[in-house]
């Protein structure tokens, strides 16, 4: 019998054993110093107490949030300069004439000279303005002329961008917009997601209530509707069609309500609210008993303040995938915006 030891094995286990735990202290040392790294740091301290960004930046969302649009648009602005004017380039190379000769033809040249009696009317608007001559006759003729020739350029443009398939990806600033998963209309894993603060009672709020109808037809499965309340009206007052809107969205029908109202707009009051409910065959008691316990007021008033506070100053007012826009705008603008998302996601 071989009554040797293997201490071979026995230093090959040993030394697998330390590998691995060496492995293991780095992974953790590692581990424990992405933690270190990821924790927020201090930005002040008031003798032992220290503050943190979290402890002023969320009153500052809106303020922050101008600063980075300014900074967007100066890039914007060159970014758009940039492409006009390679196109411009390519166009002009391509037809054998010269930059300058490209633009006089096609937009200089389309043109008319500014009506005489335009040009008299301003320059003599100018001694009940001023009261004094700062611009001649020629001047004016010519401020006049650049006046038409901006919107054929642009065309221009437009139509060389259209046929060299430009695409943007350069997108505005988006903010944290949060959002009610129960009031949302459309495919709700879409890329492009629209939270609009609205009113009831506002009638470019109804105006928009089309558009995003509209647009949710032409997007089909691309884009999500979710709806928050500003509400115009006081909310601690009077019952208000948001509290209805949400009493009918506890029995599960928040768009049906929400598509009265607006289609209503003008036509009801607070007594309304019950004759609604019936309409849309709700539990008409369970509806009384949620709008006499103003069961959704607050929720209604933190949609309000979080609008104040993202910056939202009036209704409606849009967040498209974070992108702030403004007011009941047409169509094209939003298309436009969704079209950039859908660009800049499919990259």
């Amino acid at each position: 019998m071989n009554s040797r030891f293997p201490w071979r094995w026995l230093c090959f286990a040993v030394l697998g054993l330390l590998l691995l735990s060496s492995g293991w202290v780095l992974r953790s040392v590692w581990q424990n110093s992405n933690i270190q790294s990821s924790r927020e740091k201090p930005v002040a301290a008031i003798g032992n107490e220290l503050l943190y960004e979290k402890d002023y930046a969320p009153s500052l969302v809106a303020e922050i949030q101008k600063i980075r649009t300014d900074e967007y648009n100066v890039k914007r602005r060159a970014l758009e300069g940039t492409i006009n004017k390679r196109l411009v380039q390519a166009e002009a190379a391509k037809r054998g004439m010269t930059e300058a000769a490209l633009l006089r033809l096609e937009v200089d040249s389309h043109a008319e000279e500014p009506d005489e009696s335009a040009v008299e009317r301003v320059w003599v608007a100018q001694m009940f303005q001023g009261g004094q001559i700062t611009e001649s006759k020629d001047q004016i003729r010519e401020k006049l002329r650049q006046q038409q020739i901006v919107p054929i350029r642009q065309e221009f443009f437009r139509r060389l961008r259209q046929q060299a398939g430009v695409k943007i990806y350069l997108l505005p600033p988006a903010m944290d917009v949060a959002y009610d998963p129960s009031r949302v209309r459309g495919n709700p894993n879409a890329k492009i997601t629209l939270v609009e603060f609205s009113d009831f009672h506002c009638p470019f709020c109804r105006q928009a209530y089309s558009t995003v109808k509209n647009l949710l037809q032409k997007y089909d499965g691309k884009i999500k509707l979710a709806y928050r309340d500003l509400p115009l009206m006081e909310v601690d007052t009077e019952l208000s069609a948001a509290e209805a809107s949400r009493c009918a969205g506890d029995q599960g029908q928040f768009w049906s309500y929400h598509d009265l109202l607006f289609e209503s707009q003008g036509e009801y009051g607070p007594s309304d609210f019950m004759t609604f409910a019936d309409s849309l065959h709700l539990n008409v008691q369970q509806f009384r008993e949620c709008m006499n316990s103003r069961k959704h007021k607050d929720q209604v008033k933190q949609d309000f303040q979080e609008a104040l506070r993202l910056g939202a100053t009036g209704t409606p007012y849009f967040f498209v995938n974070g992108i702030p826009i403004n007011g009941a705008r047409p169509q094209p603008e939003f298309e436009a915006m969704i079209e950039e998302q859908l660009a800049s996601l499919s990259r």
